[in-house]
């Protein structure tokens, strides 16, 4: 067990094995740190055995764009992780220039733009006393993701049980999704689930796939009444999907109703958790750093003075120093510290190492954004650092084309939600700093930096902050 494979020599450095349980040991709690700590002495292309399962890990842009990109057929493969496979995952090739368009993003900028009226709403209601940031960007991003989906909001600031519903459903995803699951790296295990975790895990995904499946049975309702009397069609991400289910496209990709919920589920809870996890993390670096948060808000007052307390979507361009604060947040605080993991469908040779068929593969974006032979300074969060000399962004963007930032990951892989992901997280951060002074709620001793790894990363314990009306 402990000796590598005689026909594999040249696999590339890693700690020594243990027997049967591999390197599963050195992992810990939070893997994305240790892993770092490890790539540290064993190179920024490092193999382990989890388990029964033989592990790289991927430290730096050039192999990240080498397997990413280069090699990027080979290692499109999945290794899901049991507590995801609960609610029957498919492996789907989307047609993404149906989804996430312009005109399909611009057509619910109206919906979007009331659910951050609410959220202000909110905010003056308890101006003067502490609010927790995490709590209010849960609610918001749950209905942000919810009209751009479904045209409907889930819940709202007043609606304490549907909101205390949602919450349970989504910390019970995130536990499972944090503990280490032994079936992960025993595939042999999985039928048993020995620690319970897959069914924990469906019960959740059960509840919100009873949630869009009454929603969708609500729109093919909608749409045999629209038919009949010919209303005006949604335009949101479920109508665009059941459009394909209707076309003759849906015999390429195969868009059945079912895999169309699967679909929307996936969505709906990755893209909840980024974009609530890097709101809270947004707004917590700008509260620890008030300079840099003056800068925010100067460049916001001065883009939006013609429209009041109203930002537009489409004025994002115009906010330069804001989309660097939103990337370097990306950089000190990627919501997903090692992206999804991705498998070798064949032996493949990558940096002058041989990586077997069947390798799984992690990307160490979190190593990668702390590591001083990519950036100077990199334990300061720094947005010059994605600002050119003439104060505009450099050409780094988080979309994966630059691979030293890619917390989406990169090539056919890459997250579809990028361009909804974008939109929310810009306007949101700078709504909150637009219309309210914050002060920060200090605790002796607190530590702003702890992470909580789940299906995102979080702020442990959740961001207090004072909103004050401007």
């Amino acid at each position: 067990f402990t000796r590598r494979d005689p026909s594999h020599r040249n696999l590339p450095p890693g700690p020594k094995p243990f027997p049967i349980v591999g390197n599963i040991f050195q992992i810990g709690q939070n893997p994305h740190k240790s892993l770092a700590k490890l790539s540290k002495t064993y190179g920024p292309l490092m193999s382990l055995k989890l388990g029964s399962i033989y592990t790289i890990v991927v430290s730096s842009p050039e192999i990240a764009k080498e397997i990413l990109q280069k090699h990027d057929q080979n290692f499109s493969g999945r290794t899901i992780p049991a507590a995801m496979q609960a609610h029957d995952h498919h492996k789907i090739s989307m047609a993404k220039e149906h989804l996430f368009t312009n005109p399909c993003l611009e057509a619910g900028q109206t919906l979007r733009r009331e659910k951050l009226d609410q959220l202000c709403e909110y905010l003056r209601r308890n101006a003067g006393r502490a609010v927790n940031i995490g709590e209010a960007a849960f609610v918001t991003t749950l209905n942000l993701m919810s009209v751009a989906l479904f045209s409907t909001e889930l819940t709202t600031f007043g609606s304490k049980a549907a909101t205390e519903e949602f919450r349970q459903i989504i910390v019970g995803l995130q536990n499972t999704a944090g503990v280490s699951n032994f079936s992960d790296y025993f595939p042999l295990l999985q039928p048993l689930d020995p620690q319970g975790i897959k069914r924990k895990a469906q019960i959740y995904f059960g509840k919100m796939l009873a949630v869009i499946d009454d929603l969708m049975n609500q729109r093919l309702e909608e749409s045999r009444t629209t038919n009949k009397i010919k209303k005006t069609k949604k335009t949101d991400l479920m109508e665009t999907l059941l459009d394909l289910h209707k076309e003759e496209i849906s015999n390429e990709y195969h868009f059945t109703t079912e895999l169309i919920k699967h679909f929307l589920l996936d969505l709906f809870v990755a893209g909840f958790e980024t974009t609530a996890s890097t709101v809270e993390w947004a707004m917590t670096e700008l509260l620890l750093n008030p300079d840099i948060l003056l800068k925010v808000k100067q460049e916001v007052k001065n883009v939006a003075k013609d429209n009041g307390k109203t930002l537009n979507e489409s004025e994002i361009i115009q906010l330069p120093y804001l989309q660097a604060v939103i990337k370097e947040t990306f950089r000190y605080h990627p919501p997903g510290p090692l992206l999804f993991p991705r498998k070798s469908e064949h032996d493949a040779q990558v940096s002058g190492y041989l990586i077997p068929k069947g390798t799984q593969v992690l990307v160490n974006v979190w190593a990668m954004g702390r590591d001083p032979a990519i950036w100077s300074d990199p334990e300061s969060f720094r947005p010059e650092r994605f600002l050119s000399d003439k104060n505009n962004t450099t050409a780094t963007n988080f979309k994966g084309q630059h691979f030293e930032l890619i917390p989406f990951g990169a090539g056919r892989r890459i997250c579809p939600g990028i361009p909804l992901a974008n939109r929310m997280l810009h306007i949101m951060v700078a709504t909150l700093i637009h219309n309210f002074d914050w002060k920060l709620v200090e605790e002796e001793g607190q530590d702003h930096t702890t992470e909580l790894l789940g299906l995102a990363l979080h702020k442990s314990p959740p961001l207090m902050a004072i909103p004050i009306i401007n």
